[in-house]
């Protein structure tokens, strides 16, 4: 028996699957984010996920593809080092999230991949097997076009409605009634919400989904953030079509492309239709572990992959909504 594992952290949620290379079996566990620029506690989160895993049978290879890798050298250093105090002497490489996502979504290809999850960025890889990233300098200095980002411009854009100093939006009921906060008293409810935050990166970005749905249904703020996003998602093009050459496929991951309209105002903007996620970005981790394991990953392999991993999600999906 052999398998491999692979790792898909985030800023709201990482996903870890062990994937058998004789029967193609998939099994998973989804935990909290563990992006360490956001939370002291990620080792400890990483840590309690990994533990099931460590000892699992035939493990031959692990790739964890992690937030903020490769970005800022201490934090780097210790996402390799929790790593190799999980796995030891197994073969095992530690990436950057969005590069396991482009992984994922091109097999291991050429193209440009636009992320917006907690966060965005663009990152691209040429014919040559070079990436390149554009964006992606977090919430403090950028991330535009995120759920993070969305979020953050509800809150904005409902106190101005509150306070009549913007037109009324159905984005307010739908926030207040989201967040279970007494529409007689917005601002006490508003800022005691957000002094009560824990994860206010992920927190915020969970907010996301009120302005995709309400924008469906012609609410003009809504929908006003939702453009405003697609614009600054689409500006990653040109600047990573200079870095890394004229690629002309292009493909998405992320949370946020969720909403089917988010996805066809970028469409829109760049020119052309994205080429569907070939594998979502655990699936990214998974085939460079099988890779580094020296399995065989041909286009058979990939679409088995493929399909275990639906199936898997699926399963873990039920799960969830029984418990």
């Amino acid at each position: 028996m052999s398998a491999v594992l692979g790792i898909d952290g985030g800023g709201s949620k990482t996903l870890v699957a062990l994937a058998d290379k004789e029967t193609g079996a998939i099994r998973t566990a989804r935990g909290e984010g563990i992006n360490p620029l956001d939370r002291r506690d990620w080792r400890e989160v990483l840590d309690a996920l990994l533990r099931p895993f460590r000892s699992a049978p035939g493990l031959a290879a692990v790739v964890a593809a992690l937030p903020a890798h490769g970005e800022v050298d201490h934090l780097s250093s210790a996402q390799r080092e929790a790593i190799a105090a999980a796995f030891g002497a197994i073969p095992q490489r530690v990436i950057n999230d969005v590069d396991g996502a482009h992984l994922g979504a091109f097999a291991g290809g050429a193209g440009i991949l636009i992320l917006s999850g907690t966060g965005s960025m663009a990152w691209a890889r040429n014919a040559e097997g070079r990436s390149y990233r554009v964006g992606g300098w977090g919430d403090a200095i950028g991330d535009e076009g995120s759920s993070h980002w969305i979020g953050r411009r509800i809150l904005s854009r409902v106190s101005q409605a509150l306070d009549e100093r913007a037109a009324p939006t159905a984005l307010a009921h739908a926030l207040l009634e989201f967040l279970a906060i007494n529409p007689a008293d917005p601002v006490n409810g508003l800022g005691s919400w957000v002094a009560g935050l824990t994860d206010p990166r992920s927190e915020i970005a969970s907010l996301a989904p009120l302005a995709t749905r309400l924008a469906e249904v012609g609410d003009d703020a809504a929908l006003a953030i939702v453009e405003e996003a697609a614009t600054e998602l689409a500006r990653h093009f040109e600047p990573i079509t200079r870095l890394a050459g004229p690629l002309t496929d292009w493909s998405y991951a992320g949370g946020t492309f969720a909403s089917r309209l988010l996805l066809e105002a970028v469409e829109a903007r760049v020119g052309r239709p994205p080429r569907p996620p070939r594998l979502p970005p655990i699936g990214g981790a998974l085939l460079a572990a099988a890779q580094l394991a020296g399995w065989t990953t041909d286009a058979a392999w990939i679409e088995r992959l493929s399909a275990s991993l639906q199936a898997a999600v699926e399963d873990q999906d039920q799960r969830q909504l029984t418990n």
